[in-house]
């Protein structure tokens, strides 16, 4: 990105100037200037038409992790409200709904569980459906996944997949409400007939890590975190359903808006007011698919758990938090000395409430949220706890954020030739698809290292724990 553009209002915050006579909201993008420099061009242009878009309170945000999306750039951040002909923009939640990380912590440490590592990253292979269009063992009829898509990771709990322990440590307790399975097209639902309990492709993993450095000693603590403490992290959203919400429902609002004289800078920006038929119809669905997600996540959480107990007969994986990252939620914030109710879009982003936030476990009462900030398969992923008066309404970096296209990590990497340079570093690859490896080579990814530092500085989380892989399952 040329950041001559652009104009410092703190070491970690930047915002584009106006031009004379445009009539937009202001733009804020988080980072350092070597971070900034090295996101895409595309991630100003994006945001920038984000700032225009009806009813925006505030700026329009790019976190440290941004990069080119569809409409919204991941990592954006952008909040309306109803009142004041706010809209909803399925591209700014992003096609796949309610992608998100669930996180466990384990009762092993490294040292104990290295000789059987092989063998349980083999088993997880075997166990964790994953790949372009993999299903899984359970079928669902239409009007079966109802029940899913109404009630979540309650749903999945009733069912026996895992324990009402996990629930309280899931966003919303495991079921958003105003979920409306009928305004899920038969289509959607059809496509996810086999897809509960499945990782995908892309971007998608279950990993084995390992704490291997603790920022914040008391904060882990209270996260029940030590150093060579294996975690598991379950990077997945609601698959095929969510795909095909977001596509239809994209189509409806690219109508929604001509007829209502919205102008669109961009087809995949397409909104509609929230308080219109078609804002609350989006609404009820995307609900859904959230619990959609949500539930996916919980089944995934049990198959880890029978594996685990299968190779280490006395493992004890527990809940450490979920929380989505592809999402719209209705949100009450503090802005300019008013207490507001608004419509966060995070895409690419994660909520990260501060300590004493009303919505948190009271174990994370005093700490503040949870955050995962995923990384490559082969560098590692962050911990962070959420802050006090974060400036983004409580929102952060997600991941790392890619770097270059996939087409261009084609171009570079082997899949082969990478899981082998990783297994030398002791990092153990399963996967279906060596062009999907080739895809997702560490190399094609921002430096974690910079994104979790830069989070930090610019005041939107704290560092907590390092983790560093030692099996990943991809799709």
């Amino acid at each position: 990105m040329d950041i001559s553009q652009l104009q410092a209002l703190q070491p970690y915050l930047w915002t584009l100037p106006k031009t004379a006579h445009e009539e937009r909201a202001e733009v804020l993008l988080y980072g350092s200037q070597p971070l900034l420099k090295s996101m895409d061009e595309k991630v100003l242009e994006q945001i920038t038409n984000v700032a225009t878009l009806p009813g925006i309170v505030g700026a329009a945000m790019a976190m440290p992790d941004a990069h080119w999306g569809y409409g919204f750039p991941i990592g954006g951040v952008a909040a309306f409200d109803a009142e004041q002909n706010g809209v909803i923009s399925a591209g700014g939640v992003g096609f796949d709904i309610s992608c998100g990380i669930r996180c466990l912590r384990s009762n092993l440490n490294l040292a104990d569980a290295a000789p059987l590592l092989q063998q349980l990253a083999d088993r997880l292979f075997e166990t964790i459906p994953a790949g372009v269009g993999v299903e899984g063992t359970l079928q669902f009829t239409p009007q079966q996944l109802d029940q899913v898509l109404a009630y979540g990771a309650h749903w999945a709990v009733k069912q026996g997949y895992g324990d009402t322990a996990d629930l309280e440590f899931i966003e919303e307790n495991g079921c958003v409400a105003g979920a409306q399975p009928y305004n899920v097209s038969t289509l959607a639902k059809q496509r996810q007939q086999g897809e509960m309990g499945t990782l995908g492709s892309g971007n998608h993993y279950l990993e084995v890590q390992v704490v291997e450095h603790i920022y914040d000693q008391a904060t882990a603590q209270a996260f029940g975190l030590h150093q060579g403490q294996l975690l598991v992290s379950i990077h997945c959203g609601s698959r095929g359903l969510g795909h095909q919400i977001g596509t239809e429902y994209l189509m409806m609002f690219v109508k929604a808006a001509n007829q209502l004289g919205i102008h669109l800078p961009e087809r995949e920006l397409a909104c509609a007011p929230i308080q219109s038929p078609a804002g609350q119809q989006y609404i009820g669905a995307m609900q859904a698919a959230t619990n959609c997600a949500l539930a996916n996540r919980q089944i995934l959480t049990h198959l880890a758990r029978e594996t685990f107990g299968e190779i280490y007969p006395h493992a004890v994986l527990e809940t450490l938090f979920d929380v989505s990252h592809n999402t719209c939620k209705k949100e009450t914030h503090e802005f300019h000395g008013q207490t507001r109710t608004l419509y966060v879009h995070r895409k690419g982003a994660t909520r990260a409430f501060g300590p004493g936030h009303p919505q948190l476990p009271a174990r994370y009462q005093t700490t503040g949220q949870p955050i995962i900030i995923g990384g490559s398969m082969g560098t590692g992923s962050y911990i962070l706890a959420g802050m006090e008066n974060n400036p983004a309404f409580a929102s952060c970096s997600h991941g790392a954020g890619r770097a270059i296209s996939r087409n261009q990590a084609l171009k570079k990497w082997q899949g082969k030739e990478l899981i082998k340079e990783l297994k030398q570093q002791g990092i153990l690859i399963r996967t279906r698809s060596m062009r999907g490896a080739a895809e997702e080579a560490p190399g094609a990814y921002k430096d974690v290292d910079i994104v979790a530092t830069d989070t930090e500085k610019a005041g939107l989380a704290r560092r907590v724990a390092f983790l560093k892989p030692k099996v990943c399952i991809k799709g």
